[in-house]
């Protein structure tokens, strides 16, 4: 891993064949996250998902509920997509108790090598210049080395929250941005 140049870089038309496979490595994941991501966008036209994917960063084409989101993917000096990360510029009232700011998920046969470490240090970086003094990441109580990824870059706990749909409780942790804030 460390020969690799790894970037945080939004889709580009060029990027297709490369997400394509990401596309196929993620259909082998049983996670939700990924069941999630393909329910939503398997099937859309890729020069159409380029174009929303830009919108939603700057706030344009949200349908009720979502919130302006920058949806980058971890790219390797191959330009091979390791993983992707959603950033939500804000919280709206179930993405403060659930989903938080940053959702992200590395492709099942690239875990366990320190990129999710990585891709959240990286998205951090980009959260900064947003003003915000602080940014809320979760996970499932059960994902151990989700934990550690957001523990490694600064995640304090806050609490576990119990949704009813959800058998497994979320854990909430903060990362500070910005010295000074709570």
């Amino acid at each position: 891993m460390e020969h690799q140049m790894l970037k945080l870089v939004e889709l580009t038309l060029e990027m297709e064949p490369a997400y394509r496979q990401f596309l196929a490595d993620l259909e082998r994941e049983r996670s939700g996250m990924a069941q999630r991501w393909l329910f939503e966008h398997a099937n859309e036209p890729y020069p159409e998902l380029v174009t929303k994917l830009q919108d939603w960063s700057v706030g344009k084409q949200l349908s009720k509920g979502r919130v302006s989101c920058s949806t980058l993917f971890l790219v390797d000096d191959d330009g091979k997509i390791l993983g992707k990360v959603s950033f939500r510029h804000e919280l709206n009232d179930y993405l403060r108790k659930i989903g938080g700011h940053i959702g992200y998920i590395i492709i099942a046969d690239e875990r366990g090598k320190g990129y999710g470490t990585i891709m959240l240090k990286l998205t951090l970086e980009r959260a900064k210049p947003l003003g915000l003094e602080r940014v809320l990441v979760t996970c499932d109580e059960d994902n151990i080395a989700s934990a550690k990824v957001i523990e490694k870059n600064g995640g304090v706990f806050e609490n576990k929250y119990y949704e009813g749909e959800n058998p497994v409780p979320t854990c909430r942790y903060w990362i500070t941005l910005k010295q000074g804030s709570k």
